[in-house]
């Protein structure tokens, strides 16, 4: 009898459709990421260099992940990190900005 083999390991939930995708699980990571730090660094308005920065790069890489996204759980975390990563944006942004009060 012909059974189905399930793969086991970190990127189970992302290659739900049984085929490797490395570079959408790697943007993936990197919109997790970069949103973690941009939520976590935005409470300190000391930081908001950093929030801005990483939220700004989190939500690039973010849309672009969304665009080549291949399964539902890739795109379900991206959005979770875009959240993060826009959320951390703009109160990097409401405490000084990405460029410190240089330009303004």
């Amino acid at each position: 009898m012909a059974q189905t083999v399930r793969q086991a390991g970190l990127f189970a939930f992302l290659n739900s459709d049984g085929r490797a995708h490395p570079v959408e699980n790697g943007l993936t990571t990197a919109t997790l990421l970069l949103g973690a730090i941009a939520f976590t660094t935005c409470f300190f308005p000391g930081l908001h260099l950093l929030a801005s920065w990483a939220g700004l790069a989190g939500i690039a890489v973010g849309l672009w992940g969304q665009m080549v996204s291949a399964t539902t759980g890739e795109r379900f975390l991206l959005i979770v990190g875009l959240g993060a990563s826009a959320f951390g944006f703009y109160l990097g942004v409401a405490n000084g900005g990405p460029f410190g009060g240089i330009l303004g």
